[in-house]
């Protein structure tokens, strides 16, 4: 299918380098060389900046963390878990240290990044349950040791980490857990079957092809086989029915037209407000799979200022 990006957008995609997710220990070479050469984010407020250890969920590994939190605050501050992207297999705390630097900085709270267990060496629940013991984390008295005010946690994820995000939202809520204030999907990761028309249609797209997809799930599910009935709904929450999804927090989604994972966040958004759950919904015609992590563009910038303006209305941060 023809598709139609931005103009700024388009003149950056000769320089993306192509990925390849059958080769793992390449592709984790490429995506850390490519977020080592990215300038330095320069923050505007102070921020205290501390590498933690986060105990494990019901006796597995600890979890490396950042916490990252506004140095001149008077109290406790919204928090946001941040859980970064790469197919489940690929990205960890030091490569995405821009990002939550801004985060931290523009919206004036405290964000902890999550160094999750990677796949295929760590399949399914690894990862979610290292979210999990964030969170668990970020609403102790660890976390209020940092400035953190429990009633308002939120989480944010992209991709593959914003598939962590929806079925964190999840097992919070089913396990009786620390309650989220909010859930932040971009682009997220979350139906292994790979049958929307937006994954068939759009086989070859910056950023993210479609044919990097099987790979991505046979990674992240191990003894799963993807697209059977056993896969679980917390590791691909697009097989919820909308019954399934009552009761989970306001929610902000972001989707991109150019983007094969376009239709399975479209989706779940559709899900959520038939669910009854506040949900809010962007779709960014001309643009590919998280465009906004690339620098320099307009639309790019409206992207990361609309997600902002978001985390500070639906996490009642205090004003700038």
């Amino acid at each position: 299918m023809d598709y139609i990006l931005d103009p700024e957008l388009a003149a950056i995609v000769p320089m993306i380098p192509a990925m390849d997710y059958s080769d793992v220990p390449g592709m984790r070479a490429l995506v850390r060389q490519f977020l080592d050469a990215a300038p330095s984010y320069e923050s505007a407020r102070a921020l205290s900046v501390e590498d933690i250890r986060i105990p494990g969920y019901e006796g597995a590994p600890d979890v490396e963390g950042r916490v990252y939190v506004p140095s001149e605050r008077t109290d406790l501050v919204p928090c946001l878990i941040y859980l970064h992207g790469g197919a489940y297999v690929t990205g960890e705390v030091a490569g995405m240290d821009n990002q939550a630097r801004l985060i931290a900085d523009r919206a004036g709270i405290a964000v902890v990044s999550v160094g999750y267990r990677l796949a295929p060496e760590n399949p399914y629940p690894a990862a979610l349950d290292d979210s999990y013991a964030a969170l668990v984390w970020a609403a102790g008295k660890a976390g209020r040791g940092h400035g953190i005010d429990n009633a308002r946690i939120g989480v944010l994820g992209e991709s593959s980490g914003g598939g962590l995000a929806a079925a964190l939202a999840l097992v919070a809520r089913d396990r009786g857990g620390p309650a989220l204030a909010a859930q932040f999907l971009d682009a997220p990761t979350i139906d292994d079957r790979l049958d929307t028309h937006s994954m068939r249609d759009l086989p070859v797209t910056p950023t993210w092809n479609a044919s990097n997809s099987p790979y991505s799930w046979k990674y992240y599910l191990g003894d799963f086989e993807p697209g059977s009935p056993q896969v679980p709904l917390y590791a691909a929450p697009a097989r919820a029915a909308f019954k399934d999804l009552v009761g989970l927090p306001p929610t902000w989604m972001a989707a991109y037209q150019v983007d094969p994972t376009r239709d399975e966040g479209l989706n779940y958004a559709h899900l959520l407000i038939q669910a009854g759950v506040p949900t809010e919904l962007h779709h960014y015609s001309g643009a590919f799979h998280l465009a906004h992590a690339i620098p320099g563009t307009a639309l790019g910038t409206r992207m990361i200022t609309e997600r902002i303006a978001a985390i500070r209305r639906l996490l009642h941060a205090p004003s700038a």
